[in-house]
């Protein structure tokens, strides 16, 4: 059940990368929005390296929370924005697949002893 778990935020994670640049496509700022998106990435991505075990854990759920949680604000924005019944779609799944997965991500935090700041900052942090 936690590789399914992982697996589906894994996914989630690249279809929010995938939601960032159809944002940013349909705003004309394709790539100053997918560099930003690739730095941050990158700086998530780069701060795991050193880790293993819990302390892995513990900030790699930290990162995947703020990524679905930005992943969401963008696509709840589609429902006003959007004019496009497959974008508003699309972005229907984002938030419902995403939102569960946080809340899935927060119990292994709450049932680990994690404290929920742990490893975690804000996307707006870059």
């Amino acid at each position: 059940m936690e590789t399914k778990s992982l697996l589906f935020g894994l996914i989630g994670f690249m279809l929010g990368g995938l939601l960032v640049s159809v944002a940013a496509t349909s705003a004309g700022k394709t790539e100053t929005a997918t560099n930003q998106s690739n730095i941050l990435m990158n700086e998530m991505t780069e701060s795991l390296k050193d880790l293993k075990g819990d302390e892995y854990d513990k900030k790699f759920i930290a990162h995947m929370i703020d990524h679905h949680q930005g992943a969401i604000d963008m696509a709840k924005l589609s429902e006003e924005r959007a004019k496009h019944d497959e974008i508003k779609k699309l972005s229907n799944n984002i938030i419902s697949t995403q939102e569960m997965e946080i809340s899935e991500m927060k119990k292994w935090q709450s049932n680990w002893g994690y404290s929920p700041s742990n490893g975690s900052h804000s996307m707006s942090e870059h």
